[in-house]
């Protein structure tokens, strides 16, 4: 069951290896072209999107290296391997879009006062090839975008530069039929706000990560409940439930079951936390006396669910 689990797995990080690996070749490509007409047609929004551009190359790379980093194997110092780097790849990719939003803000800021002349045939023709290369890379990495956060990333980064490009096309429209140049520094700003709340999102998720949170799909409270009503169990302490990476979900927990068969327990709470809550990875410690100090946190923890 494990092999065959471990086996899926690689092939699964296979194929997401892939596929960055193409959305990273047609970005790049397609970066050089963008920033070379963005100061040809002195378009912000087309040197905006570019911006966007460079720092969905950079995290497809840095997701790229987070998946050869994350297959390295566990060692004497790292016995949870490098999967983590999956979640530190993210976080990095976060901050760099932070620094590219405000960035473009503080430059639009600058241009408000004095436009310059816009190409905006050149800035349309840019703007909608790299719509076409935004649109490909999506459909590539869109499958894997659910259930990898390393991979959503990534996903986010390109949909927000698609929408970037839309907002390139429209400026250009507007400024080849109405010659206000200012638009083009408006579009600019659009895309530094669009950038931002996204950036939180990820940022907001690689901490919790980070910190050890309960992951978001896992109800503690239901869990706690489950674990409870376990033939013989009678209490339950010390229980933590964390993640490694996006998906790699542990759990701990110490239960006071003194009347138990040990086996039958730990198969049938190994089990339900499996089916149940999708945790595989579990440590659990069967007791049939409680000792002083456990005791007196599951007295506290009680006194606090009843005051609560």
């Amino acid at each position: 069951m494990s092999g065959q689990h471990d086996h899926s797995h690689a092939t699964v990080t296979e194929e997401n290896f892939k596929k960055l690996s193409l959305a990273l070749l047609l970005t790049t490509t397609f970066l050089v072209i963008e920033v070379i007409a963005g100061f040809m047609t002195q378009s912000l929004a087309l040197l905006s999107d570019a911006a966007h551009m460079l720092t969905d190359a950079v995290a497809l790379a840095i997701a790229l290296l987070a998946i050869k980093i994350g297959k390295l194997p566990a060692d004497n110092k790292r016995t949870f391997g490098y999967q983590r780097f999956e979640i530190l790849a993210a976080l990095f990719n976060a901050g760099m879009l932070f620094v590219v939003a405000i960035y473009i803000l503080y430059e639009a800021y600058q241009r408000f006062s004095q436009p310059p002349e816009i190409q905006s045939i050149g800035m349309m023709l840019v703007a909608t090839a790299g719509l076409i290369v935004n649109l490909i890379s999506m459909r590539i990495l869109f499958s894997s975008a659910e259930n990898n956060l390393n991979m959503k990333g990534a996903y986010l980064e390109v949909l927000s530069d698609a929408l970037g490009s839309v907002g390139v096309i429209v400026a250009a429209i507007v400024i080849y039929f109405t010659g206000w140049m200012w638009v083009d520094s408006v579009v600019a700003v659009v895309i530094g706000f669009w950038i931002l709340p996204r950036t939180w999102v990820l940022v907001k998720q690689s901490v919790h990560i980070l910190l050890e949170g309960v992951p978001e799909e896992i109800d503690i409270e239901k869990l706690r409940h489950d674990l409870l009503q376990l033939q013989h169990v009678e209490g339950i302490h010390q229980l933590k439930v964390w993640a490694i990476s996006s998906k790699n979900i542990h759990l701990t927990a110490h239960l006071y079951a003194p009347q138990a068969d040990r086996n039958a327990l730990y198969h049938a709470a190994t089990e339900l936390l499996a089916h149940e809550h999708g945790i595989s990875e579990v440590t659990l410690q069967l007791e049939d006396q409680v000792c002083i100090s456990e005791h007196q946190h599951k007295d506290a923890h009680d006194h606090k669910d009843h005051t609560h």
